[in-house]
């Protein structure tokens, strides 16, 4: 499985590198997924067999089964305590996937214990109650014939996926057998004692006969994936039109760019999400790799007619995945997805941004193991409204702007959202959030780019020489548009730009960052969110330093502080407070 072992120095008693890390990472050879986290694993596994199971339906043709993967995943007793675990499980129950084998090493003890003193669940009835076929194996320990007759009728089971019951003891063969001393690898001298007295230490050697078998069995899969290929050029033959598609899925190609630039809105103020269903509607309708889904909100996120196909036990063709109230294994499942080969399926999931703190964990692997899959977050403000500070997500952006290698993309209108659509279908090895408003702005922002979108921040109003620079997005846009208008008749000269991705406008060059920010004595940033993040390239900030209130989205944030009057307030009063050619020391938010 790995291409090397670590490497130890014996002279400084340090691990120089290794690709042997304590929990699989995809950057290995033959590592499919990063699980990391209990119980990601087992939603990256349902991923990968819907991947399956969708692309057999789309593609497979009689004589020629070109797809026909089997997933089998390996867990523990923690990984099903998790909650993630079992919203997956519930999915793939409901949605009969037999190409999924689930092996529980059931030993009883977890870190801290044995089972029993926080498990009294029985795990086959849960299962079976979540429509899975459950198979027991009594002696994990030494009877290996046993697993492998569960395996193979896992394999013949039909319309529900499979989950085996090995019952084991953890440290078998160790003093510390069946201790939760032996999760932590923690062993006796007596335990070394009997290792050196193996001799050669045999039990941690290949023997030639095991080598020999593995290194058939690499043959093996050599042969069959030349024997597929040649198959695929038959198939190709037979069936052009799905050979030449299929060709393309393999080889990761979308052709996104057509789709979006044939899209045209008007100047009239709209919804961001109402914008953003047209724009997917659209993608939907012409890019097949795209699989969506969304947690119980998809007519609230307003992604789409339901033209498409639902992906169920009965159509494996279906491209809309309804995964419920189940936002952690929504996005956990979606990093299966796109694991099963790059860009072969691209996942797009829905639901409003608060809720995508219960996806976190799922989000945050997907970014570290360089997964496309495209968040749509709507509701992404106290312009939410009646709904209140439980659903008003103040906070969360900080979250998202600061996680490794993610994009997080807050458009203001439809030109901005054809943008970030763009660059997250171009930028490859990032998830991305596309983070939208509920309501239309009252006015038409002016002069929006979707080229310029790809930049992370440009200008939209200019004036000249600048004392002021107002930074905002999202639905906050309109407010920085209408309160540099009025400190312009104050006198105040004022610049206006657009910062919808903080992430990819710090990737452009030092001369084009200055160059939008202008060399204004006062950079300031309008957005209805807890406001410190901007202090990277703000000298000071409008923003929320409370929870949200329950009341209609405008009242909220002219409630708060953030309207055209309220920020043209803040910003005179702040600039008053300073001399002519006074530099500000230091970022503060402005009350």
């Amino acid at each position: 499985m790995y291409a090397d072992p670590k490497a130890f120095d014996r002279k400084t008693g340090t691990w120089k590198s290794t690709i042997c890390h304590g929990h699989p990472e995809i950057e290995v050879p033959a590592v499919e997924v990063t699980t990391g986290p209990l119980g990601q694993g087992i939603a990256n596994a349902v991923g990968l067999a819907i991947s399956s199971k969708h692309l057999a339906a789309t593609f497979n043709k009689p004589g020629y089964d070109m797809i026909q993967s089997r997933v089998y995943c390996s867990t523990g007793d923690g990984c099903l305590q998790e909650g993630v675990a079992m919203e997956a499980m519930a999915i793939a129950g409901h949605l009969k996937l037999d190409n999924l084998v689930v092996c529980y090493d059931n030993n009883q003890v977890t870190c801290d214990g044995p089972l029993e003193w926080i498990v009294s669940e029985d795990a086959n009835s849960k299962m079976r109650s979540m429509g899975w076929n459950v198979i027991d194996v009594f002696d994990g320990d030494t009877s290996v014939e046993s697993i492998v007759s569960a395996l193979n009728l896992g394999k013949a089971t039909k319309n529900m996926p499979t989950f085996i019951n090995i019952r084991s003891t953890i440290g078998y063969g160790t003093t510390t057998a069946g201790m939760a001393k032996s999760h932590h690898g923690t062993y006796s001298e007596a335990d070394a004692a009997l290792y050196a007295q193996s001799g050669d230490q045999a039990s941690h050697r290949v023997s030639k006969e095991c080598k020999a078998y593995f290194e058939e069995w690499a043959d093996q899969g050599n042969r069959g994936q030349d024997l597929w290929l040649e198959k695929l050029d038959c198939y190709c033959q037979d069936f052009p039109r799905e050979g030449k598609l299929l060709r393309a899925r393999i080889a990761g190609e979308v052709n996104y760019s057509g789709v979006l630039s044939r899209i045209q809105f008007s100047q009239e103020p709209a919804a961001a999400r109402s914008l953003n269903g047209v724009i997917f509607q659209q993608l939907m309708d012409s890019i097949p790799n795209i699989i969506a889904g969304g947690a119980d909100l998809w007519s609230s996120n307003q992604m789409g007619d339901h033209s498409h196909r639902i992906f169920d036990g009965s159509s494996r063709e279906g491209r809309v995945i309804r995964y419920g109230i189940r936002e952690h294994a929504m996005a956990a499942i979606s990093n299966g997805l796109a694991a099963y080969s790059p860009n072969a399926i691209i996942p797009v999931t829905a639901t409003f941004f608060m809720f995508y703190l219960y996806a976190a964990p799922g989000v945050r692997m997907g970014a570290l193991s360089s997964l496309k899959v495209i968040h749509i977050a709507t509701h992404d403000s106290i312009g939410e409204g009646q709904n209140g500070p439980t659903h008003q997500p103040v906070e969360v952006d900080s979250l998202y702007r600061a996680m490794p290698n993610l994009l997080y993309i807050r458009p203001a209108d439809g030109e901005e959202i054809i943008g970030a659509w763009s660059s997250a279908m171009e930028i490859q090895g990032q998830p991305a959030i596309i983070s939208l408003a509920r309501d239309p702005p009252g006015i038409t922002i002016p002069n929006t780019s979707r080229t310029k979108v790809s930049k992370g921040g440009y200008v939209i109003v200019d004036h000249p020489k600048p004392v002021v620079t107002l930074v905002s997005c999202g639905s906050e846009l309109q407010f920085a548009v209408g309160a540099a208008a009025k400190l312009v008749e104050e006198g105040i000269s004022t610049r206006v730009v657009s910062m919808p991705c903080l992430r990819l406008f710090e990737a452009q060059s030092a001369e084009y960052q200055k160059s939008v920010l202008s060399d204004a004595l006062h950079i300031i940033s309008v957005e209805a969110y807890v406001p410190g993040f901007w202090a990277r390239i703000c000298t000071a900030s409008i923003g929320m330093d409370s929870f949200g209130y329950s009341g209609a989205g405008k009242d909220n944030f002219s409630r708060f502080g953030i309207d055209d009057e309220s920020v043209a307030a803040k910003v005179k009063s702040h600039v008053g407070s300073f001399g002519d050619d006074t530099v500000p020391r230091r970022w503060r938010m402005l009350k």
